[in-house]
């Protein structure tokens, strides 16, 4: 999927014929055509913000409230990234690129039943916002004191069910490293937003047992 800033892609197209709802005249009250909040109006409004320079704190909270308002509209992707591939290695997840711009990407991530990652971290700046169902994110934190290359000694900081409408915020070197579990039977969808594309950015898987730390970078999204 090319790097773009324009919004005439087959993302958006499938998006317009299902993202207005028009209401006419009812009980002599006149109602005028109501639109809903979708990812071409997110991606402008985001594209906006990031061009701005914002402090970390102001893109966050600004962020986040388009995220929310986006994430609670089920329809804001089509069907087919709703859904695991159904092929491959990870057969049960599904990740698709959906918009790749200077300063920002977003992509949907789908959790199938039981689907799961370990601890990583992003090394950029990132959202997560439920569209559907929920997923359990346990975060951890460094404890060691960064002076031997390959190794990490993590504590598990906290557990929270991330439900439908929730944001979750990642903020590199601060608090970004987690592992996601989706321990129901049923799949849950996500919108991830990043500062970076994530396709051959340099990442960090942590073993919790080992304490070995291990390189690794997306090499492409299911759909692109």
């Amino acid at each position: 999927m090319a790097a773009s800033s324009q919004f005439d892609t087959p993302v958006s197209r499938a998006l317009t014929a299902r993202g207005a709802v028009f209401l006419g005249r009812l009980g002599g009250i006149n109602l005028t055509t109501l639109t809903t909040y979708d990812l071409d109006q997110f991606v402008a409004d985001m594209n906006a913000l990031v061009k701005s320079r914002p402090e970390q704190a102001k893109l966050f909270d600004k962020g986040s409230s388009y995220l929310e308002r986006l994430v609670r509209n089920p329809s804001c992707i089509p069907e087919e990234f709703q859904r695991p591939t159904g092929k491959g290695k990870r057969a049960n997840h599904g990740s698709y690129a959906l918009y790749r711009g200077p300063g920002l990407f977003v992509s949907a991530v789908v959790w199938g039943p039981g689907d799961n990652v370990g601890p990583h971290d992003h090394q950029t700046w990132g959202m997560i916002g439920v569209i559907g169902n929920a997923i359990q994110e346990t975060r951890y934190r460094r404890v060691d004191d960064r002076d031997r290359e390959g190794f990490a000694k993590l504590e598990q900081d906290r557990t929270t069910l991330v439900k439908p409408g929730d944001v979750s915020l990642l903020i590199p070197e601060v608090d970004e490293i987690h592992r996601m579990d989706n321990f129901s039977d049923r799949s849950t969808v996500e919108i991830h937003v990043y500062g970076k594309d994530l396709v051959g950015l340099p990442r960090y898987r942590y073993d919790l047992e080992t304490s070995e730390v291990k390189p690794f970078a997306s090499e492409k999204f299911d759909n692109c």
